[in-house]
């Protein structure tokens, strides 16, 4: 559905209205191409003093080709150059140089007087991010820190990121990546996403980097080989993830009820895929899942993304609407990956992906049975990614307002609050959500395990 208020905001007229009135300015996000180079612009590295991150930032940095700047750090300098990063020379005085991404490197920061070093990076450029662009703050686990103090200055970097990704506008996102002891090697995935416009929605977010397997990519095609199981892939959120699985290399098998055979087949024949008609509730599906997999040499991803929703008050609410809701949006999904773990139903280095909701985070009126459902699924992935073995790893998105036919036939004052009550005052597209899940997905990926992300735009709600 056309965003009507968007489309007048981006003329003279409406711009001149706006700007007066204070009224919300969404600006149009800039979203993946092919084409592309991960980061259109300049990026502007800094780090804290006694950082140990920068190393592999850089090398991030110099596999994409970033045009990369920093002040005068000599240890940046030094670890840049380690692996052939060529650092040009900024002066935060340079109030006319303009940066598509700020990436700082806070994990150096000890204890909360040093702090101050957000501060000193950050002020002076400011104003000097393009739209759509991006910040980035990276540091270590509060949880693997050495000292309170430590522990205290890290954790204190989330305040930050979020506040920051409400204050900047024009699109641009704030994220926070946590990186475990001697996961630094684990980066590159995470960073890269950060970093480019696949991740146009997502803003206000801490993902953990853990230790793990480092598997090599072709970053153009990073699931070629791979096969992927999508339910409810015949439309909405769940096409778009088909589509994007299959863009980035993966033979998708799109998943959904007998009765969306017709669009399930036109799903499947766009993206070169195959089709599994099966309703997810039944007791066998975790072994046609497994079986139709089979066929494609095994399950590499599976993408639990089929549910419903079937909102009333709890006061007016049938049980066999209660019953329903839980039984698709989440008893279905832990059968399945039951099965799937108990009978080597996933190839080693298999993904997990979940999809649960800003409502199963904040809750949300009239949504009981749906809200309790998708906090079940953060429960999910939780409690289910410690005991993962073989390289396997669970992770979920957490969608906000999602421009879809779902969301086209919401009242349109509830319609309206929710795409201006976010930090990018508009909803997001159903690739933004499966950008994130292709982040998931990825064999590179191996140290994202146990993440609940948000595409929400960082929603005012739950965020």
């Amino acid at each position: 559905m056309t965003d009507q208020y968007q489309a007048f905001a981006q003329s003279p007229i409406g711009k001149l209205l706006i700007k007066n009135l204070g009224l919300p300015s969404p600006q149009s996000l800039d979203r993946f191409e092919s084409s592309q180079p991960v980061v259109q612009g300049e990026v502007l590295l800094g780090a804290a003093a006694g950082s140990t991150l920068s190393g592999a930032i850089a090398q991030v940095l110099h596999n994409i080709h970033a045009n990369s700047y920093a002040g005068n750090n000599a240890e940046l300098q030094q670890a840049a150059a380690k692996v052939g990063l060529s650092l040009r020379a900024f002066n935060s005085g340079d109030k006319e140089s303009k940066f598509k991404a700020l990436v700082f490197d806070a994990s150096g920061i000890e204890n909360s007087e040093q702090l101050n070093e957000l501060y000193n990076f950050f002020n002076p450029v400011a104003r000097q991010v393009r739209a759509s662009g991006r910040v980035i703050v990276v540091g270590i686990s509060p949880e693997s820190a050495k000292t309170v103090k430590q522990a205290v200055a890290q954790r204190a970097l989330e305040g930050f990121v979020r506040s920051v990704g409400k204050e900047f506008k024009k699109g641009i996102t704030a994220q926070l990546i946590y990186v475990d002891q001697g996961a630094e090697d684990n980066l590159e995935s995470t960073l890269r996403f950060v970093l480019s416009p696949r991740s146009a929605y997502v803003s206000g977010q801490v993902i953990r980097v853990s230790k793990a397997d480092v598997v090599s990519v072709d970053w153009t095609k990073p699931l070629a080989g791979k096969t992927a199981v999508v339910t409810g892939a015949s439309r909405g959120i769940g096409e778009a993830i088909a589509h994007v699985l299959a863009r980035d290399g993966a033979h998708v098998i799109c998943l959904d009820v007998p009765q969306q055979q017709a669009d399930l087949d036109r799903v499947a024949s766009q993206i070169g895929g195959s089709t599994l008609a099966l309703d997810i509730t039944a007791p066998d599906a975790g072994e046609k899942i497994k079986a139709a997999a089979a066929a494609q040499g095994g399950l590499d991803v599976i993408v639990h993304n089929a549910g419903i929703t079937r909102d009333k008050t709890l006061a007016n609410m049938k049980p066999e609407l209660w019953d329903l809701v839980i039984n698709i949006n989440l008893s279905a999904a832990e059968r399945v990956n039951d099965y799937l773990l108990e009978n080597d139903g996933l190839n080693a280095n298999g993904r997990i992906i979940c999809v649960s909701s800003i409502s199963g985070i904040a809750g949300n009126l009239g949504q009981t049975n749906y809200a309790a459902s998708k906090a079940g699924v953060v429960g999910l992935v939780k409690f289910t990614a410690p005991i993962l073995k073989n390289g396997i790893t669970i992770n979920a998105v957490a969608p906000g307002f999602i421009e879809t036919q779902m969301t086209a036939a919401i009242p349109f004052a509830i319609r309206e609050a929710g795409r201006r009550m976010n930090s990018m005052s508009q909803g997001g597209q159903p690739v933004d959500v499966a950008e994130t899940i292709a982040l998931f997905a990825a064999p590179s990926s191996s140290g994202l395990n146990g993440n609940v992300v948000r595409v929400c735009g960082q929603s005012l709600i739950g965020a």
